[in-house]
């Protein structure tokens, strides 16, 4: 099923065969009740608004569920620093046997997970890194994320163009090293300059807003955009083509969301770099299991890249 963020945040929020019990998204410090011998696992998600996290979160709740003796309790951060705090708080009080984290943050989440290492719980990171490490990290090399997505554009340009980069928010991992791996290429490409860059936050509003000023402003300079995420690249997408302008802007995001995908299809955006949430969230159940028993798990498991045009897309409109 291919969910957009609102009902999959309503979809996931609402499975009670996770046991979102009540009392423990209200905060509620009582141990919750489990069967002898079952494994409580907390998940606390970044923020279930934006269609990846959604993605990532439903292939977690999915695959718990295949799990005999596993209990998931999943709750949302909202992109809320603070908020994922006291959710890491309260997993401690519950007792959990293992926490998932997926950070809001790289450097305001280190402090949830230094507390959770200071509770001896095992802790597995997924998609997102803090400065602290936790037992185990599962996701993908973001900067190849970024080196991949201006190889791209750098192909399509033969080297030789002005381009446009819409950043994350500042200061998460994904934004810093999908930048990294941006400008690894910007130096490989004396060609290729970057005429503007900024935030939209990963938001789609906020990056149609942004590249509307930038039409205004750049107009003629530039030949290509590349957006940290599919939301972004489908709010450039969208303000390229009103203004008339899509046919002459290469524009590429990464994460494969569904409507991004659909839009390679259909010929409107230019590429995805694509993002196996599916396989981080299973990778993320399996290895929380065997830390919380105890068995040898890996230190970190990443799951390449890889980058959708029209040519392939319809491989992973499969997935």
């Amino acid at each position: 099923m291919r969910l957009t963020p609102r009902t999959a945040a309503a979809a996931l929020l609402a499975v009670g065969a996770l046991a979102l019990s009540a009392s423990f998204l209200s905060g509620c410090k009582k141990a919750e009740a489990r069967k002898e011998g079952e494994l409580l696992i907390g998940f606390s998600s970044r923020d279930l608004s934006a269609e990846y996290t959604a993605k990532l979160s439903e292939a977690i709740v999915d695959y718990a569920q295949t799990k005999p003796g596993v209990k998931l309790v999943m709750v949302d951060a909202q992109s809320d620093v603070q908020k994922q705090f006291s959710q890491v708080e309260n997993f401690i009080a519950q007792k959990v046997d293992a926490i998932i984290l997926n950070p809001c943050e790289l450097e305001a989440s280190t402090p949830a997970v230094d507390r959770i290492k200071a509770a001896g719980i095992p802790l597995v990171l997924v998609n997102q890194t803090t400065k602290s490490a936790g037992d185990s990290y599962i996701g993908s090399n973001d900067f190849d994320a970024g080196r991949i997505a201006m190889e791209a554009i750098a192909k399509k340009l033969n080297g030789q163009g002005g381009v446009l980069m819409l950043h994350g928010i500042m200061g998460t991992s994904a934004q810093l090293q999908r930048e990294a791996g941006a400008r690894e290429v910007f130096a490989k490409y004396p060609g290729l300059k970057l005429v503007d860059h900024q935030t939209a936050s990963w938001d789609r509003a906020k990056a149609l807003a942004l590249t509307e000023n930038w039409i205004q402003a750049h107009k003629g300079k530039f030949h290509a955009i590349f957006a940290h995420n599919d939301e972004m690249a489908m709010g450039a997408l969208l303000a390229l083509e009103r203004a008339g302008l899509k046919q002459d802007v290469y524009v590429i995001g990464v994460d494969a969301i569904a409507q991004a995908l659909d839009a390679v299809k259909a010929g409107r955006l230019d590429a995805t770099v694509f993002q196996d949430a599916v396989g981080q969230g299973r990778g993320a159940i399996d290895t929380a299991i065997l830390l919380a028993s105890k068995q040898p798990f890996e230190k970190e498991v990443m799951i390449p890249f890889q980058v959708v045009t029209r040519e392939n897309v319809d491989t992973f409109l499969k997935k």
